[in-house]
């Protein structure tokens, strides 16, 4: 992969093997962190982007501040996998209600259904206009070359309250087209999920 700033970090390899939700994991260096959450953004994207990241006691905080429209979080280091996201700043006011319901331990459809039922009460704002979201997962990324093992990308456009006749997009998940999510809801969205051998080619971290 070629990034040249990512390779001019020396940090901490982080690795996550299955079971590492028993262990308490180490936190990343600042600058790893930095380095591998800006791997999921465009690269004319990736020097502006703002940065959310870990502190030692793994609290969520701005480990860099942005000078354009995209925001990214690095890698969760209690989660197994790897997994980071950079999205549009139009996003953020419903992944940040994503993060506050999960640090609530609202999860899976639940957290999704709350923040739909807001979006559709006028409390949650949401993009009035196409926002994209970048998801880059592995299986571990190493910061002193600014590699992702299993290195896997996919991209998705939240378009809220589109549908299948306002798009002309199919809503069966599919490896070769684009296909809408969730449609007519606030959080409607076009995944662009290419094939990935043995994988689920749905994202987990921002949608669960």
């Amino acid at each position: 992969m070629s990034n040249a700033s990512a390779r001019l970090v020396l940090g901490v390899l982080i690795a996550l093997p299955a079971g590492a939700h028993a262990q308490t994991p180490r936190v990343a260096n600042a600058a790893a962190q930095i380095a591998a959450a800006i791997l999921a953004a465009p690269e004319d994207r990736r020097a502006g982007t703002k940065v959310y990241g870990y502190d030692e006691g793994r609290r969520l905080v701005t480990l860099r501040e942005g000078t354009n429209d995209t925001i990214c979080l690095a890698d969760d280091p209690a989660r197994e996998g790897f997994e980071v996201d950079c999205y549009h700043v139009s996003l953020e006011p419903f992944m940040a209600r994503g993060r506050e319901l999960a640090a609530q331990g609202v999860e899976g459809p639940a957290r999704t259904e709350t923040r739909f039922r807001e979006a559709e009460q006028g409390t949650l704002k949401m993009p009035d206009k196409p926002a994209m979201l970048y998801i880059v997962t592995g299986t571990s990324f190493n910061a002193a070359t600014g590699e992702v093992a299993g290195l896997y990308r996919r991209s998705v456009i939240y378009i809220p309250y589109a549908t299948t006749e306002s798009t002309g997009l199919s809503t069966s998940p599919s490896t070769t087209d684009p296909w809408i999510m969730a449609p007519g809801t606030p959080g409607a969205h076009i995944m662009i999920t290419p094939p990935r051998p043995g994988g689920d080619h749905l994202f987990q971290r921002i949608n669960e």
